[in-house]
């Protein structure tokens, strides 16, 4: 999949956003499940950009967040924001094979338990969050 720098760039935000507490594999996981729904398409959209920025799919972005104003706030000089932007690349340019996600398009923390995951089974847990591939 191809992604220009904007994609990049809110890929990275995001994953900073909502893995900033876990494994480089948490921040790689995440950003898989962006890339995993940009090729899908749908109704979040069919670019990284679009996906990251649907409303209500990624909590670092909603208006309420107390972290948002510092997420888009991040630069160069942030070394968080520096490896989001490793790990975001190099999940864009790995082959589709190598997803360690298996096809997720959506994810929780395991201390919440939204509504689109009742009756599903996880494809995979990592850290502090958990993955599905069977969410239409």
């Amino acid at each position: 999949m191809t992604a220009d720098s904007i994609d990049l760039d809110l890929m990275a935000r995001t994953v900073y956003g909502e893995a900033r507490g876990e494994s480089d594999e948490g921040w790689a996981a995440v950003a898989w499940v962006i890339r995993n729904r940009a090729i899908k398409g749908g109704w979040w959209g069919d670019t990284p950009a679009h996906v990251c920025l649907c409303r209500h799919q990624f909590s670092c972005w909603n208006k309420l967040d107390p972290n948002r104003q510092a997420l888009a706030d991040l630069s160069l000089a942030h070394p968080g924001y520096r490896k989001a932007l490793r790990i975001v690349g190099e999940a864009m340019d790995a082959p589709g094979g190598d997803d360690p996600t298996h096809g997720a398009t959506h994810y929780h923390r395991i201390d919440v338990a939204p509504p689109w995951a009742g009756g599903k089974t996880p494809c995979m847990r990592l850290g502090r969050h958990v993955f599905f591939n069977n969410i239409e």
